[in-house]
């Protein structure tokens, strides 16, 4: 007959840590219930299967790099009168767009929640599985301009690649220089129809010829963004000012 004082120990090697703390209790709930031994063995896989989704979720979150407290709930719409709440949940609970490598442009001035919104956007799609890096744009161009220096920038962009969801915030900081530019173009080429990128912008397209000193390669950038595109424009007042 089996010992079952060495069963912790065997539910320890076999990586399976929920299991090994509720067995008991799960045992003690199956005898008052009357569960069959398969109803038993569910709900002990149950709270395993709950488990790991909840530490990949967490992983996923601490990966992404989001803003700290960025989420729907803490978003206030009612300020933000000229916000679609609707709009932005139904981007928020459908993975389908990102699986479909479309993108989402949000357009605003300084204050008005926009990173906000692509925080809590990809804070939703990483509970539904999704994968999401959130980052400044001159703090990643720096990256990529270090990368092709040491040649090493098909490796940074195809390590991008393996992220589903990449959230560039605050596009128009990137400096009007060729190097920077360049970096940037390649990265939202590479993107194009094949992973969805998130970019907030205080500049609209019109402007845009501040961000590219090419103009071609400015029309090209743009091309890429809108062909499968969400473009939200906020034009409420900034938070951060003080009311008068």
């Amino acid at each position: 007959m089996p010992n079952t004082a060495t069963l912790p120990l065997l539910l320890k090697q076999l990586g399976l840590p929920s299991m090994g703390a509720h067995w008991e209790s799960a045992a003690k709930q199956a005898e008052d219930l009357h569960w069959s031994y398969p109803e038993y063995l569910m709900s002990l896989s149950s709270q395993e299967a709950a488990l790991r989704t909840q530490k990949r979720i967490t992983r996923h979150i601490n990966e992404a790099k989001l803003l700290t407290g960025k989420t729907l709930d803490a978003f206030d719409f009612k300020a933000a009168k000229s916000v679609n709440a609707a709009q932005i949940t139904a981007l928020a609970d459908n993975t389908g767009w990102v699986k479909q490598a479309h993108n989402l442009v949000i357009f605003g001035p300084s204050g008005v929640g926009k990173s906000h919104l692509a925080c809590a956007i990809a804070h939703r799609l990483i509970e539904q599985g999704m994968r999401a890096l959130f980052t400044q744009t001159t703090s990643l161009v720096q990256k990529l301009q270090q990368a092709r220096q040491a040649y090493r920038l098909p490796e940074v962009i195809a390590k991008l690649a393996r992220i589903p969801l990449l959230i560039l915030d605050d596009i128009g900081y990137v400096k009007k220089d060729d190097a920077e530019t360049s970096v940037l173009f390649e990265l939202i080429a590479d993107r194009y129809e094949s992973n969805s990128l998130i970019i907030t912008a205080n500049q609209p397209f019109s402007e845009w010829d501040k961000i590219f000193p090419d103009n071609n390669m400015a029309v090209a950038a743009i091309d890429r963004l809108v062909h499968h595109a969400t473009i939200i424009n906020i034009q409420d007042n900034s938070y951060r000012k003080p009311k008068l």
